[in-house]
């Protein structure tokens, strides 16, 4: 079979799902944001002063880059999971939170003495950043791999990554919450590591369990 018509056969199976697969990856996406929720709340919750802290702008800054990365992950691995369907557009968005946190670390930079930029890097709470982005994105995870699943990717360990980068989206828009280091050099540094866990997960995921 010519790689066009293979490609054409997996459109037409994704086609005749039961639920076309945008309604599909919108329930997904809702559900994993009610595991995600659960694990927090049940775990860390929101910070103590989450009401004054709301009204500051590193920490709903926070909430703009997660948010950000969450949101193209989304628009790409659906796409990913559509045999034939471009990619190219979904794939270049996908730059722009890495580019809201540079813009922010740059203004944090000019804002900040260079006295206190390892302080402000460093933080109080990497080590439970590391360990609970991945924890509360780990469901999320497993729903959007059988997601993939349910779809038709022709690129499985790709899709697995953006998989793993919608996770550590949604679970760090929620640790945003609790996390009381809202320097940009510690969103861009420990967010980021936390991310890349996930991703990295999304990609062996992908590779062992999203096949066809």
């Amino acid at each position: 079979m010519r790689t066009e018509d293979l490609i054409k056969a997996l459109d037409a199976d994704a086609r005749n799902k039961a639920m076309p697969l945008r309604s599909a990856w919108w329930m997904a996406t809702a559900v994993a944001a009610v595991i995600a929720a659960v694990v927090f709340w049940f775990t860390i919750g929101p910070r103590s002063d989450i009401m004054i802290a709301m009204h500051t702008m590193r920490f709903l800054s926070k909430f703009v880059f997660t948010i950000v990365l969450a949101g193209t992950a989304f628009a790409l691995i659906h796409a990913l999971s559509t045999p034939g369907a471009s990619t190219g557009k979904a794939a270049t968005w996908m730059a722009a939170a890495p580019l809201l946190v540079l813009v922010a670390v740059v203004l944090e930079l000019f804002a900040v003495p260079e006295a206190q930029w390892g302080t402000r890097l460093v933080g109080s709470n990497m080590m439970i950043c590391m360990g609970f982005i991945p924890l509360i994105g780990i469901g999320p995870l497993a729903i959007f791999l059988w997601m993939l699943r349910y779809g038709a990717p022709t690129r499985p360990v790709l899709a697995g990554a953006v998989a793993g980068l919608l996770a550590g989206g949604l679970a760090a828009t929620f640790y945003a919450a609790h996390c009381v280091d809202d320097s940009p050099l510690f969103v861009a540094t420990w967010y980021t590591v936390a991310i890349i866990i996930l991703t990295a997960l999304g990609a062996l995921g992908g590779r062992l369990f999203v096949r066809w």
